[in-house]
């Protein structure tokens, strides 16, 4: 039986598995970005950069706040994520 923090970290992981999302973290990791923002950097469709987005909110990942109509995200621990992609990196190397 697995215990709650091994199932966060697997949900986790989960949700940094697709290419799309790691583009729209790597993309975080420079500042803060509306969603037309990350359409255009990902060139993804809005909808389906809403449903990653999404993902990422629900696993701690992401968070947004509201400009004017327009929804803003941004990393909620941008030191993890800078340091995970630099491990993972690393082991290409």
């Amino acid at each position: 039986m697995r215990t709650t923090d091994e199932r966060k970290i697997s949900e986790f992981f989960k949700a940094l598995s697709h290419p799309t999302r790691i583009a729209i973290v790597t993309n975080l990791l420079k500042n803060k970005k509306c969603v037309n923002d990350i359409r255009d950097l990902v060139k993804v469709k809005q909808p389906n950069i809403s449903q990653h987005l999404s993902l990422l909110k629900l696993n701690g990942i992401v968070d947004w706040h509201q400009e004017g109509k327009m929804r803003c995200y941004y990393l909620k621990n941008p030191q993890l994520i800078k340091d995970i992609l630099e491990i993972l990196k690393k082991d290409e190397n």
